[in-house]
């Protein structure tokens, strides 16, 4: 088992004097990243799907042992809602070949309005190969059930365990890893606030619980806002002694 901690994306011009030196040019943002951290979450995915090739380029620049977790595409999750998901499915599977050993996670994030669709969920996962690891995201209360868990853990997925402001925080595993996304401590606005480190203390035992029960752990800091999600990072790699 393996744990990997880091950020959801990297390329934040307000991580400056954070992560980055100053006057740092964008195109060197990843190599520096890469630097500091063993992992990252792919956000700008979610927006516009990139190309075979960057797949490809990430794979060959990238140094061994990192690993990128990936968001799926809004025309996916936001725009079809999983439905007739085969379109989509053959570019993520040509993409993640590209991507090689650096690939990690496939994260998708279902939209808060979404209810509950065991059948859509079903044939969305069987629609994915089985040698991609894939987390769920969701966003409306009625998914949190014994019978879609089940579902997640008949096709090897993983829940995708949340905090966040008004996002159920739920210790769920349902797959051979565990996939966690720090979205903030703030209870009023998502991805704002600095974890504690009481916060961090009690994350951190929850991730080596994980890894004792031979789980790979993948956990990633969203609270971008103000270079936090950084300082989180760090601090939390730091009380697991990564």
């Amino acid at each position: 088992m393996a744990v990997h901690i880091g950020t959801s994306g990297w390329s934040y011009d307000h991580w400056e004097n954070v992560l980055y030196p100053p006057g740092l040019p964008a195109k060197d943002r990843l190599p520096h990243y890469v630097s500091q951290f063993n992992t990252v979450e792919l956000n700008a995915s979610f927006y516009r799907w990139p190309r075979d090739t960057t797949f490809a380029g990430w794979n060959r620049r990238l140094p061994a042992g990192f690993s990128m977790s990936v968001k799926a595409p809004r025309g996916l999750t936001h725009a079809r809602k999983l439905y007739q998901p085969e379109v989509w499915v053959d570019r993520i599977v040509r993409c993640w070949h590209e991507l090689g050993d650096k690939r990690a996670v496939l994260l998708v994030q279902l939209p808060p309005q979404l209810e509950r669709d065991d059948a859509r969920l079903d044939y969305f996962l069987a629609a994915l190969p089985e040698w991609i690891r894939v987390t769920v995201e969701f966003r409306h209360h009625t998914w949190n059930c014994p019978e879609v868990l089940a579902i997640l853990e008949r096709h090897g997925a993983a829940y995708c365990i949340m905090s966040g402001a008004n996002l159920p925080c739920l210790l769920q595993t349902t797959a051979p890893f565990t996939y966690v996304r720090l979205h903030g401590p703030d209870h009023q606005h998502l991805y704002a606030g600095s974890y504690s480190d009481t916060d961090l203390h009690w994350w951190a035992d929850r991730i080596r619980g994980w890894a004792a029960n031979g789980l790979d752990v993948y956990a990633y800091f969203n609270n971008d806002g103000g270079g936090h999600a950084v300082r989180n990072a760090r601090t939390l790699r730091a009380i697991l002694g990564a």
